[in-house]
Protein backbone atom coordinates (compact mmCIF):
# COMPACT_ATOMS: atom_id res chain seq x y z
CA UNK A 1 0.00 0.00 0.00
CA UNK A 2 3.11 1.82 0.86
CA UNK A 3 4.41 1.61 -2.65
CA UNK A 4 1.00 2.45 -4.78
CA UNK A 5 0.49 6.17 -3.67
CA UNK A 6 1.24 7.68 -6.57
CA UNK A 7 -1.99 7.22 -8.80
CA UNK A 8 -4.76 6.34 -6.50
CA UNK A 9 -6.36 4.26 -8.92
CA UNK A 10 -3.86 1.56 -8.79
CA UNK A 11 -5.08 0.85 -5.59
CA UNK A 12 -8.74 -0.45 -6.73
CA UNK A 13 -9.01 -3.89 -5.28
CA UNK A 14 -5.64 -3.81 -3.23
CA UNK A 15 -7.33 -5.93 -0.68
CA UNK A 16 -8.42 -8.19 -2.72
CA UNK A 17 -5.55 -8.70 -4.66
CA UNK A 18 -3.73 -8.80 -0.81
CA UNK A 19 -5.98 -11.73 0.31
CA UNK A 20 -5.78 -13.92 -3.43
CA UNK A 21 -1.82 -13.53 -3.06
CA UNK A 22 -2.42 -15.55 0.34
CA UNK A 23 -0.13 -12.41 2.54
CA UNK A 24 2.79 -13.94 1.00
CA UNK A 25 5.77 -11.81 0.83
CA UNK A 26 7.60 -12.99 -1.99
CA UNK A 27 4.29 -13.07 -4.47
CA UNK A 28 3.25 -9.49 -2.71
CA UNK A 29 6.71 -7.97 -3.90
CA UNK A 30 6.64 -9.46 -7.60
CA UNK A 31 2.57 -8.32 -7.60
CA UNK A 32 3.70 -4.44 -6.17
CA UNK A 33 6.21 -4.29 -8.77
CA UNK A 34 4.50 -5.24 -12.09
CA UNK A 35 1.77 -2.58 -10.70
CA UNK A 36 3.70 0.04 -9.96
CA UNK A 37 6.06 -0.08 -13.38
CA UNK A 38 2.97 -1.08 -15.44
CA UNK A 39 0.30 0.99 -14.82
CA UNK A 40 -2.50 -1.38 -14.11
CA UNK A 41 -4.48 -1.81 -11.31
CA UNK A 42 -4.68 -4.25 -8.18
CA UNK A 43 -8.06 -5.15 -9.73
CA UNK A 44 -6.68 -5.64 -13.50
CA UNK A 45 -3.76 -7.66 -12.08
CA UNK A 46 -5.89 -10.06 -9.80
CA UNK A 47 -8.21 -11.14 -12.64
CA UNK A 48 -4.65 -11.73 -14.55
CA UNK A 49 -3.73 -13.82 -11.44
CA UNK A 50 -6.95 -16.37 -11.24
CA UNK A 51 -6.88 -16.96 -14.75
CA UNK A 52 -3.37 -18.00 -14.83
CA UNK A 53 -3.78 -19.95 -11.77
CA UNK A 54 -6.66 -21.44 -13.21
CA UNK A 55 -4.80 -22.03 -16.39
CA UNK A 56 -1.47 -23.65 -14.80
CA UNK A 57 -3.49 -26.22 -11.98
CA UNK A 58 -2.27 -29.54 -12.41
CA UNK A 59 -4.57 -32.67 -13.19
CA UNK A 60 -5.44 -32.99 -9.68
CA UNK A 61 -6.89 -29.54 -10.03
CA UNK A 62 -4.47 -28.40 -6.89
CA UNK A 63 -3.21 -24.46 -6.93
CA UNK A 64 0.01 -22.97 -7.56
CA UNK A 65 1.47 -21.48 -4.74
CA UNK A 66 0.78 -17.33 -5.72
CA UNK A 67 4.92 -16.85 -6.13
CA UNK A 68 5.11 -19.52 -8.51
CA UNK A 69 2.16 -17.23 -10.60
CA UNK A 70 3.30 -14.06 -10.07
CA UNK A 71 6.98 -14.85 -10.88
CA UNK A 72 5.85 -15.41 -14.19
CA UNK A 73 4.00 -12.29 -14.70
CA UNK A 74 6.88 -10.60 -14.07
CA UNK A 75 9.20 -12.66 -15.84
CA UNK A 76 6.97 -11.36 -18.88
CA UNK A 77 6.52 -7.85 -17.73
CA UNK A 78 10.92 -7.80 -17.80
CA UNK A 79 11.10 -8.79 -21.31
CA UNK A 80 8.44 -5.72 -21.95
CA UNK A 81 11.12 -3.08 -20.15
CA UNK A 82 14.00 -4.29 -21.79
CA UNK A 83 14.96 -5.24 -25.38
CA UNK A 84 14.87 -8.67 -26.31
CA UNK A 85 15.97 -11.37 -24.22
CA UNK A 86 18.37 -9.88 -22.30
CA UNK A 87 16.51 -9.66 -18.97
CA UNK A 88 15.01 -13.00 -18.73
CA UNK A 89 18.33 -14.56 -19.33
CA UNK A 90 19.99 -12.65 -17.30
CA UNK A 91 17.88 -13.72 -14.62
CA UNK A 92 18.10 -17.28 -15.94
CA UNK A 93 21.96 -16.37 -14.97
CA UNK A 94 21.14 -16.00 -11.74
CA UNK A 95 18.26 -17.98 -11.16
CA UNK A 96 22.05 -20.93 -10.59
CA UNK A 97 23.73 -18.83 -7.96
CA UNK A 98 23.38 -17.46 -4.41
CA UNK A 99 20.26 -15.98 -3.82
CA UNK A 100 21.62 -14.26 -1.12
CA UNK A 101 23.62 -12.11 -2.39
CA UNK A 102 25.46 -12.01 -5.97
CA UNK A 103 28.33 -9.89 -6.59
CA UNK A 104 27.02 -7.16 -9.28
CA UNK A 105 30.66 -7.87 -11.12
CA UNK A 106 29.35 -11.12 -11.87
CA UNK A 107 26.40 -10.13 -13.69
CA UNK A 108 28.40 -7.45 -15.86
CA UNK A 109 31.26 -9.72 -16.89
CA UNK A 110 31.96 -10.44 -20.07
CA UNK A 111 31.09 -13.72 -19.81
CA UNK A 112 27.46 -12.71 -18.73
CA UNK A 113 27.43 -10.11 -22.00
CA UNK A 114 28.91 -12.88 -24.27
CA UNK A 115 25.75 -15.30 -22.97
CA UNK A 116 23.32 -12.68 -23.54
CA UNK A 117 24.07 -11.94 -27.13
CA UNK A 118 24.21 -15.89 -27.63
CA UNK A 119 20.93 -16.07 -26.43
CA UNK A 120 19.49 -13.33 -28.69
CA UNK A 121 19.99 -9.69 -26.70
CA UNK A 122 20.90 -6.93 -28.73
CA UNK A 123 24.92 -5.68 -28.46
CA UNK A 124 25.74 -2.67 -26.45
CA UNK A 125 27.74 -1.50 -23.36
CA UNK A 126 24.18 -0.47 -21.57
CA UNK A 127 22.53 -3.62 -22.33
CA UNK A 128 23.38 -5.64 -19.40
CA UNK A 129 22.61 -2.52 -16.85
CA UNK A 130 19.35 -1.72 -18.88
CA UNK A 131 18.27 -5.79 -18.44
CA UNK A 132 19.51 -5.56 -14.52
CA UNK A 133 17.34 -2.56 -14.03
CA UNK A 134 14.28 -4.12 -15.38
CA UNK A 135 14.35 -7.08 -13.52
CA UNK A 136 14.54 -4.84 -10.74
CA UNK A 137 11.87 -2.81 -11.33
CA UNK A 138 9.65 -6.06 -12.36
CA UNK A 139 10.60 -7.29 -8.42
CA UNK A 140 12.54 -10.39 -9.71
CA UNK A 141 15.83 -9.19 -8.34
CA UNK A 142 17.12 -6.89 -5.52
CA UNK A 143 20.18 -4.78 -5.98
CA UNK A 144 21.83 -3.23 -2.62
CA UNK A 145 24.43 -0.67 -3.51
CA UNK A 146 25.76 -0.03 0.10
CA UNK A 147 28.58 -2.78 -0.66
CA UNK A 148 31.33 -2.45 -2.86
CA UNK A 149 30.87 -4.08 -5.33
CA UNK A 150 26.64 -4.04 -5.01
CA UNK A 151 25.07 -6.69 -4.02
CA UNK A 152 22.47 -8.26 -6.32
CA UNK A 153 19.89 -10.81 -4.33
CA UNK A 154 17.23 -13.56 -5.75
CA UNK A 155 14.48 -15.03 -3.85
CA UNK A 156 15.10 -18.75 -3.19
CA UNK A 157 11.59 -19.75 -4.25
CA UNK A 158 11.94 -18.07 -7.62
CA UNK A 159 15.10 -19.57 -8.15
CA UNK A 160 13.64 -23.23 -7.39
CA UNK A 161 10.75 -22.20 -10.04
CA UNK A 162 13.46 -20.94 -12.58
CA UNK A 163 15.56 -24.33 -12.50
CA UNK A 164 12.29 -26.44 -12.75
CA UNK A 165 11.27 -25.10 -15.78
CA UNK A 166 14.62 -24.14 -17.46
CA UNK A 167 15.61 -26.41 -20.55
CA UNK A 168 18.43 -29.00 -20.34
CA UNK A 169 19.89 -27.41 -22.86
CA UNK A 170 19.55 -23.97 -21.82
CA UNK A 171 20.31 -24.54 -18.73
CA UNK A 172 23.90 -25.90 -19.24
CA UNK A 173 24.57 -23.14 -21.95
CA UNK A 174 23.68 -20.53 -18.46
CA UNK A 175 25.88 -22.57 -16.22
CA UNK A 176 28.96 -22.65 -18.38
CA UNK A 177 28.61 -18.60 -18.45
CA UNK A 178 27.72 -18.69 -14.67
CA UNK A 179 31.20 -20.35 -14.34
CA UNK A 180 32.63 -18.35 -16.50
CA UNK A 181 31.29 -14.95 -15.19
CA UNK A 182 32.07 -16.11 -11.82
CA UNK A 183 35.74 -16.98 -12.82
CA UNK A 184 36.33 -13.40 -14.58
CA UNK A 185 34.41 -11.70 -11.44
CA UNK A 186 37.16 -13.02 -8.85
CA UNK A 187 39.47 -10.13 -7.87
CA UNK A 188 43.27 -10.34 -8.00
CA UNK A 189 44.36 -10.04 -5.51
CA UNK A 190 41.96 -11.07 -2.94
CA UNK A 191 40.64 -9.41 0.00
CA UNK A 192 39.22 -10.66 2.95
CA UNK A 193 35.33 -10.33 2.90
CA UNK A 194 32.65 -9.05 0.51
CA UNK A 195 33.11 -10.29 -2.70
CA UNK A 196 35.46 -13.03 -2.37
CA UNK A 197 32.94 -14.49 0.51
CA UNK A 198 29.79 -13.67 -2.71
CA UNK A 199 31.91 -15.16 -5.00
CA UNK A 200 32.30 -18.64 -3.11
CA UNK A 201 28.73 -18.98 -2.28
CA UNK A 202 27.94 -18.55 -5.45
CA UNK A 203 30.47 -21.07 -7.19
CA UNK A 204 29.28 -23.63 -3.96
CA UNK A 205 25.79 -23.05 -5.34
CA UNK A 206 26.49 -23.39 -8.89
CA UNK A 207 27.94 -27.02 -8.21
CA UNK A 208 25.25 -27.96 -6.69
CA UNK A 209 23.26 -27.53 -9.39
CA UNK A 210 25.37 -28.27 -11.91
CA UNK A 211 26.60 -31.52 -10.98
CA UNK A 212 29.44 -32.78 -13.15
CA UNK A 213 28.84 -30.27 -15.84
CA UNK A 214 32.00 -28.38 -14.89
CA UNK A 215 33.80 -31.77 -15.62
CA UNK A 216 33.60 -31.56 -19.29
CA UNK A 217 37.17 -31.69 -20.84
CA UNK A 218 38.58 -31.39 -17.48
CA UNK A 219 37.82 -28.93 -13.80
CA UNK A 220 36.45 -25.86 -14.82
CA UNK A 221 39.35 -23.59 -13.12
CA UNK A 222 36.28 -21.78 -11.36
CA UNK A 223 36.46 -24.97 -8.89
CA UNK A 224 40.46 -24.67 -8.38
CA UNK A 225 39.81 -20.71 -7.62
CA UNK A 226 36.91 -21.57 -5.21
CA UNK A 227 39.32 -23.50 -3.19
CA UNK A 228 41.75 -21.52 -3.12
CA UNK A 229 39.75 -18.85 -2.13
CA UNK A 230 38.62 -20.99 1.13
CA UNK A 231 42.44 -21.82 1.41
CA UNK A 232 43.26 -17.90 1.55
CA UNK A 233 40.69 -17.24 3.99
CA UNK A 234 41.77 -20.34 6.28
CA UNK A 235 38.50 -22.02 6.24
CA UNK A 236 40.06 -24.92 6.89
CA UNK A 237 37.09 -27.39 7.56
CA UNK A 238 35.07 -25.46 4.88
CA UNK A 239 38.22 -26.09 2.38
CA UNK A 240 38.69 -29.95 3.67
CA UNK A 241 34.99 -30.53 1.82
CA UNK A 242 35.63 -28.66 -1.29
CA UNK A 243 38.63 -30.83 -2.11
CA UNK A 244 37.53 -33.67 -0.99
CA UNK A 245 35.03 -33.15 -3.24
CA UNK A 246 36.83 -32.36 -6.34
CA UNK A 247 39.09 -35.42 -5.53
CA UNK A 248 36.19 -37.94 -5.22
CA UNK A 249 34.31 -36.10 -8.64
CA UNK A 250 37.97 -35.55 -10.63
CA UNK A 251 38.26 -39.87 -9.82
CA UNK A 252 35.22 -41.09 -11.09
CA UNK A 253 34.90 -38.58 -13.93
CA UNK A 254 38.42 -37.87 -15.28
CA UNK A 255 40.36 -41.28 -13.42
CA UNK A 256 43.18 -40.77 -10.69
CA UNK A 257 45.90 -40.30 -12.85
CA UNK A 258 44.22 -37.19 -14.29
CA UNK A 259 46.55 -34.07 -13.57
CA UNK A 260 43.22 -32.01 -12.78
CA UNK A 261 42.31 -35.63 -10.36
CA UNK A 262 46.16 -35.20 -9.39
CA UNK A 263 46.06 -31.66 -8.19
CA UNK A 264 42.60 -31.79 -6.38
CA UNK A 265 44.15 -34.58 -4.44
CA UNK A 266 47.34 -32.19 -3.30
CA UNK A 267 45.20 -29.35 -2.67
CA UNK A 268 43.20 -31.77 -0.21
CA UNK A 269 46.38 -33.57 1.28
CA UNK A 270 47.34 -29.25 2.05
CA UNK A 271 44.07 -28.71 3.12
CA UNK A 272 44.03 -31.34 5.35
CA UNK A 273 47.36 -30.14 7.32
CA UNK A 274 46.16 -26.38 7.56
CA UNK A 275 43.28 -27.70 9.30
CA UNK A 276 45.36 -29.72 11.69
CA UNK A 277 44.60 -33.28 10.13
CA UNK A 278 47.92 -34.65 9.71
CA UNK A 279 47.00 -38.48 10.38
CA UNK A 280 44.02 -37.64 7.08
CA UNK A 281 47.20 -35.77 5.43
CA UNK A 282 49.47 -38.37 5.09
CA UNK A 283 47.59 -40.73 3.44
CA UNK A 284 46.97 -38.50 0.47
CA UNK A 285 50.49 -37.44 0.88
CA UNK A 286 51.32 -41.19 0.03
CA UNK A 287 49.30 -41.53 -2.65
CA UNK A 288 50.66 -38.98 -4.29
CA UNK A 289 53.74 -39.98 -4.35
CA UNK A 290 53.01 -43.54 -5.21
CA UNK A 291 51.01 -42.21 -8.15
CA UNK A 292 53.92 -39.79 -8.99
CA UNK A 293 56.48 -43.27 -8.57
CA UNK A 294 54.27 -44.62 -11.38
CA UNK A 295 54.69 -42.29 -13.89
CA UNK A 296 58.37 -40.73 -13.67
CA UNK A 297 61.71 -42.06 -13.16
CA UNK A 298 62.66 -42.00 -9.49
CA UNK A 299 65.04 -38.64 -9.73
CA UNK A 300 62.38 -36.72 -11.81
CA UNK A 301 61.76 -33.57 -9.70
CA UNK A 302 58.01 -34.24 -8.95
CA UNK A 303 59.18 -37.76 -7.17
CA UNK A 304 61.51 -35.65 -5.25
CA UNK A 305 58.86 -32.63 -4.39
CA UNK A 306 56.38 -35.44 -3.05
CA UNK A 307 59.13 -36.98 -1.15
CA UNK A 308 59.41 -34.02 0.30
CA UNK A 309 55.93 -33.23 1.21
CA UNK A 310 55.25 -36.43 2.70
CA UNK A 311 58.42 -36.42 5.17
CA UNK A 312 56.91 -32.86 5.87
CA UNK A 313 53.28 -34.17 6.51
CA UNK A 314 54.79 -37.21 8.37
CA UNK A 315 56.58 -34.21 10.50
CA UNK A 316 53.15 -32.94 11.53
CA UNK A 317 51.56 -36.36 12.21
CA UNK A 318 54.34 -36.59 14.70
CA UNK A 319 55.91 -39.72 12.89
CA UNK A 320 59.09 -38.23 13.40
CA UNK A 321 61.19 -41.52 13.00
CA UNK A 322 60.07 -41.73 9.61
CA UNK A 323 60.03 -38.53 8.55
CA UNK A 324 63.68 -38.25 9.62
CA UNK A 325 64.68 -41.40 7.41
CA UNK A 326 62.56 -39.84 4.24
CA UNK A 327 63.81 -36.50 4.66
CA UNK A 328 67.59 -37.23 5.20
CA UNK A 329 67.13 -39.38 1.85
CA UNK A 330 65.42 -36.78 -0.23
CA UNK A 331 67.69 -33.86 1.35
CA UNK A 332 70.62 -35.80 -0.37
CA UNK A 333 69.16 -36.54 -3.53
CA UNK A 334 67.99 -32.86 -3.71
CA UNK A 335 71.63 -32.21 -3.48
CA UNK A 336 73.58 -34.77 -5.74
CA UNK A 337 70.78 -33.84 -8.67
CA UNK A 338 70.90 -30.08 -8.17
CA UNK A 339 73.91 -29.07 -6.36
CA UNK A 340 74.47 -28.12 -2.94
CA UNK A 341 72.96 -24.07 -3.54
CA UNK A 342 70.01 -25.35 -5.11
CA UNK A 343 66.72 -23.51 -3.98
CA UNK A 344 65.06 -27.41 -4.21
CA UNK A 345 67.75 -28.26 -1.97
CA UNK A 346 67.78 -25.41 0.47
CA UNK A 347 64.28 -26.47 0.81
CA UNK A 348 64.80 -30.02 1.83
CA UNK A 349 67.57 -28.94 4.50
CA UNK A 350 64.73 -26.60 6.24
CA UNK A 351 62.14 -29.60 5.90
CA UNK A 352 64.80 -31.71 7.56
CA UNK A 353 66.34 -29.39 9.98
CA UNK A 354 62.24 -28.86 11.18
CA UNK A 355 61.64 -32.33 11.74
CA UNK A 356 65.09 -32.87 13.92
CA UNK A 357 63.86 -29.87 15.59
CA UNK A 358 60.66 -31.71 16.00
CA UNK A 359 61.98 -34.63 17.09
CA UNK A 360 64.10 -32.94 20.06
CA UNK A 361 67.03 -32.91 18.28
CA UNK A 362 68.22 -29.52 18.93
CA UNK A 363 72.07 -29.57 17.98
CA UNK A 364 71.52 -31.52 14.29
CA UNK A 365 68.72 -28.70 13.78
CA UNK A 366 70.91 -25.37 14.28
CA UNK A 367 74.36 -27.08 12.62
CA UNK A 368 71.79 -27.50 9.60
CA UNK A 369 69.72 -24.79 10.09
CA UNK A 370 72.76 -22.39 10.52
CA UNK A 371 74.41 -24.30 6.97
CA UNK A 372 71.44 -23.71 4.79
CA UNK A 373 70.74 -19.91 6.38
CA UNK A 374 74.35 -19.23 4.88
CA UNK A 375 73.49 -20.72 1.52
CA UNK A 376 70.67 -18.91 1.56
CA UNK A 377 72.48 -15.36 2.54
CA UNK A 378 74.56 -16.13 -0.33
CA UNK A 379 72.22 -16.98 -3.05
CA UNK A 380 68.97 -15.53 -2.44
CA UNK A 381 70.00 -12.40 -0.33
CA UNK A 382 69.47 -11.86 3.87
CA UNK A 383 66.04 -10.38 3.10
CA UNK A 384 64.47 -13.21 1.19
CA UNK A 385 61.07 -14.26 2.30
CA UNK A 386 62.99 -18.27 1.70
CA UNK A 387 65.92 -16.81 4.01
CA UNK A 388 64.03 -15.43 6.56
CA UNK A 389 61.80 -18.23 6.92
CA UNK A 390 65.40 -19.98 7.41
CA UNK A 391 66.33 -17.74 10.34
CA UNK A 392 62.76 -18.51 11.84
CA UNK A 393 63.38 -22.07 12.08
CA UNK A 394 67.47 -21.26 13.54
CA UNK A 395 65.67 -19.06 16.37
CA UNK A 396 63.05 -21.49 16.94
CA UNK A 397 65.89 -24.16 17.57
CA UNK A 398 67.83 -21.96 19.68
CA UNK A 399 64.92 -21.01 21.74
CA UNK A 400 64.02 -24.52 22.00
CA UNK A 401 67.97 -25.68 23.11
CA UNK A 402 67.81 -22.95 25.97
CA UNK A 403 69.86 -20.23 24.15
CA UNK A 404 67.64 -17.62 24.49
CA UNK A 405 69.73 -15.29 24.06
CA UNK A 406 70.86 -16.15 20.49
CA UNK A 407 67.69 -16.81 19.74
CA UNK A 408 66.69 -13.22 20.58
CA UNK A 409 69.35 -12.43 18.23
CA UNK A 410 67.68 -14.00 15.19
CA UNK A 411 64.25 -13.33 16.02
CA UNK A 412 65.47 -9.55 16.40
CA UNK A 413 66.78 -9.35 13.21
CA UNK A 414 64.16 -11.06 11.07
CA UNK A 415 61.00 -9.08 13.15
CA UNK A 416 63.15 -5.98 11.31
CA UNK A 417 63.73 -7.46 8.44
CA UNK A 418 59.98 -8.72 7.96
CA UNK A 419 58.56 -5.33 8.90
CA UNK A 420 60.97 -3.86 6.00
CA UNK A 421 60.38 -6.08 3.26
CA UNK A 422 56.63 -7.45 3.87
CA UNK A 423 55.41 -4.74 6.21
CA UNK A 424 53.98 -4.28 9.71
CA UNK A 425 50.83 -6.10 8.92
CA UNK A 426 52.03 -9.35 7.46
CA UNK A 427 51.09 -12.36 9.06
CA UNK A 428 54.65 -13.29 9.20
CA UNK A 429 56.22 -9.83 11.12
CA UNK A 430 53.57 -10.46 13.45
CA UNK A 431 54.92 -14.02 14.37
CA UNK A 432 57.96 -12.85 14.65
CA UNK A 433 57.29 -10.33 17.19
CA UNK A 434 55.89 -12.78 18.96
CA UNK A 435 58.81 -14.91 18.91
CA UNK A 436 61.18 -12.08 20.21
CA UNK A 437 58.47 -12.12 23.05
CA UNK A 438 59.02 -15.52 23.98
CA UNK A 439 63.23 -15.27 23.84
CA UNK A 440 62.97 -12.18 26.11
CA UNK A 441 60.65 -13.62 28.13
CA UNK A 442 62.72 -16.77 28.84
CA UNK A 443 66.17 -14.31 29.12
CA UNK A 444 64.17 -12.53 32.23
CA UNK A 445 64.13 -8.98 30.17
CA UNK A 446 60.37 -8.81 30.65
CA UNK A 447 60.13 -5.10 30.08
CA UNK A 448 61.40 -6.12 26.44
CA UNK A 449 58.58 -8.91 26.64
CA UNK A 450 55.52 -6.73 27.45
CA UNK A 451 56.22 -4.11 24.42
CA UNK A 452 57.48 -7.28 21.93
CA UNK A 453 54.02 -8.84 22.90
CA UNK A 454 51.89 -5.87 23.16
CA UNK A 455 52.96 -5.38 19.55
CA UNK A 456 52.58 -9.05 18.37
CA UNK A 457 48.84 -8.95 20.21
CA UNK A 458 47.76 -5.55 18.38
CA UNK A 459 48.76 -7.05 15.10
CA UNK A 460 47.29 -10.47 15.52
CA UNK A 461 43.99 -8.28 16.45
CA UNK A 462 44.07 -6.32 13.21
CA UNK A 463 44.94 -9.23 10.98
CA UNK A 464 43.20 -12.59 12.26
CA UNK A 465 40.60 -11.14 14.64
CA UNK A 466 40.20 -11.28 18.81
CA UNK A 467 39.08 -14.72 18.68
CA UNK A 468 41.29 -16.32 16.43
CA UNK A 469 43.51 -19.18 18.38
CA UNK A 470 47.03 -17.29 17.92
CA UNK A 471 45.85 -13.84 18.94
CA UNK A 472 44.52 -15.51 22.57
CA UNK A 473 47.72 -17.23 22.62
CA UNK A 474 49.22 -14.32 22.48
CA UNK A 475 46.74 -12.20 24.76
CA UNK A 476 47.88 -15.38 27.91
CA UNK A 477 51.51 -15.10 27.36
CA UNK A 478 51.47 -11.23 27.54
CA UNK A 479 48.39 -11.50 30.66
CA UNK A 480 51.64 -13.68 32.34
CA UNK A 481 53.99 -10.79 31.68
CA UNK A 482 51.59 -8.18 33.19
CA UNK A 483 51.43 -10.40 36.14
CA UNK A 484 55.55 -10.61 36.52
CA UNK A 485 55.58 -6.72 36.23
CA UNK A 486 52.86 -6.59 39.20
CA UNK A 487 49.90 -5.12 37.21
CA UNK A 488 47.44 -7.79 38.23
CA UNK A 489 44.71 -5.42 37.17
CA UNK A 490 45.53 -5.44 33.70
CA UNK A 491 46.36 -9.03 33.49
CA UNK A 492 43.23 -10.00 34.77
CA UNK A 493 41.49 -7.52 32.65
CA UNK A 494 43.31 -8.77 29.53
CA UNK A 495 41.91 -12.48 30.22
CA UNK A 496 38.23 -11.60 31.75
CA UNK A 497 38.15 -9.74 28.05
CA UNK A 498 39.15 -12.74 26.14
CA UNK A 499 37.01 -15.31 28.03
CA UNK A 500 33.94 -12.99 27.94
CA UNK A 501 34.58 -12.70 23.81
CA UNK A 502 34.53 -16.05 23.81
CA UNK A 503 31.45 -17.52 25.92
CA UNK A 504 29.78 -15.46 23.48
CA UNK A 505 30.77 -17.37 20.29
CA UNK A 506 31.34 -20.78 22.49
CA UNK A 507 30.08 -23.14 24.85
CA UNK A 508 31.04 -22.19 28.84
CA UNK A 509 32.51 -25.83 28.93
CA UNK A 510 34.71 -25.30 26.06
CA UNK A 511 38.17 -26.50 26.58
CA UNK A 512 39.83 -23.00 25.62
CA UNK A 513 37.86 -21.32 27.68
CA UNK A 514 38.64 -23.47 30.75
CA UNK A 515 42.10 -23.12 29.65
CA UNK A 516 42.19 -19.45 30.06
CA UNK A 517 39.84 -19.22 33.09
CA UNK A 518 42.94 -21.52 34.82
CA UNK A 519 45.89 -18.93 33.60
CA UNK A 520 43.08 -16.31 34.96
CA UNK A 521 43.42 -18.42 38.39
CA UNK A 522 47.09 -18.39 38.52
CA UNK A 523 47.03 -14.58 37.81
CA UNK A 524 44.76 -14.52 40.56
CA UNK A 525 47.03 -15.82 42.87
CA UNK A 526 50.00 -13.95 42.17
Amino acid sequence: MERLTADPSQRLGAVELINELGFAPAALGQATAVIVSSGVSCHTYRDYFSRRRSQLADSSGALLLPAAVTWRFSFEHAGQLAAGRSAQLLLALAGLLDGHGIPRTVLASRAAGDYLVAGGAPRGSERDGAALAALERAGLLAVEPSTTPPMVRINPVLQAALQAAMPEDLRDQTARAAADALLQAWPDPELPGWPASGLRSCAAALRRVTGDLLWAGGCHPLLLRAGESLDRARLTEAAVSHWRDLATTGDRVLGGGHPDTMLACQRLADAYLAAGRPDDAVPWFQWILNSQTHNRAPDHRDVLEARRRLGHALVAAQQFQDAIIALERVAADFERICGPGHTDTLGARDELAAAYQAAGRHSDAIILYQRTLADRERAQGANHPQTMTTRQGLGDSYLASGRPKEAASVYKRMATGRERVLGPDHLDTIMARNSLGAAYQEMGKTAAAEQAYEQARAGFERVLGPRHPDTLRCRVELARIYGRLGRYGDARALLRGTVDRLERTLPKDDPLIRELRDSLADIGEE
